[in-house]
């Protein structure tokens, strides 16, 4: 893009990927605006760190709306006014109405841990145990109305040793998460990236199977 990515970041909670977002911009790796950070938890640690950083905030809470539609269709009405290129659900612990997320889609993302198409919502990790794998991960995909159901864009993915547990699993995937979250938006910003009605083109190409997180870089 010939100006930077105008970003808006939807977070629940201590907004840790949000931070390897803002360092990824402060790096030079990423050309980004970010232009708001919503949150649905008043003690959301992300809506202090995005104060700092100067980036405009909204809290808008769930309990003031007497449906979630109702919610949804205001939070995303708000988010349009600060005017995003793309949305990022980072940590955003909220099934979105599917009328609300319609006009986004292709412009929304989220990052999971998991590999998906495993483990679609809450406890990842413990699913991942109990099934006895041997790898685990996290995805970037599509926002679409299904649960963590859209066009996954990449993944990174990590051994499962053991002894591992839950614990041990969230804390060696976290960095990970952070690189491939910062690798995919960086795409988005230098226009590499694009959903389409035939699926993911990258670099104008179809994208048959998801990116891969490698050796600090994004491969096919």
């Amino acid at each position: 893009m010939s100006s930077p990515l105008r970003i808006a970041v939807l977070a629940s909670g201590r907004g840790s990927n949000f931070a390897a977002l803002l360092a990824a911009r402060e790096r030079g790796e990423l050309s980004a605006d970010f232009v708001l950070l919503a949150s649905d938890k008043p003690d959301a640690a992300a809506l202090q760190l995005a104060r700092m950083a100067g980036v405009p905030t909204l809290l808008l809470e769930p309990h003031d709306y007497a449906e979630r539609r109702d919610y949804d269709a205001a939070l995303f009405e708000r988010i349009a006014a600060s005017k995003p290129d793309v949305l990022v659900l980072a940590g955003f612990m909220r099934i979105i109405d599917g009328d609300a997320l319609k006009p986004w889609v292709g412009r929304m993302i989220n990052i999971h841990p998991s590999l998906l198409p495993k483990y679609r919502g809450l406890h990842t990790h413990r699913r991942a145990l109990k099934a006895g794998d041997t790898e685990h991960g996290a995805s970037v995909h599509y926002v679409t109305a299904e649960l963590d159901g859209g066009p996954v864009i990449a993944q990174t993915v990590l051994p499962i040793e053991a002894g591992d547990d839950e614990n041990t699993l969230a804390t060696k995937l976290l960095p990970l998460e952070h690189q491939l979250l910062a690798a995919v938006v960086s795409l988005i910003a230098d226009d590499r990236l694009a959903l389409t009605d035939n699926g993911i083109a990258f670099d104008s190409e179809p994208l048959r199977k998801p990116l891969r997180w490698h050796d600090g870089k994004l491969t096919r």
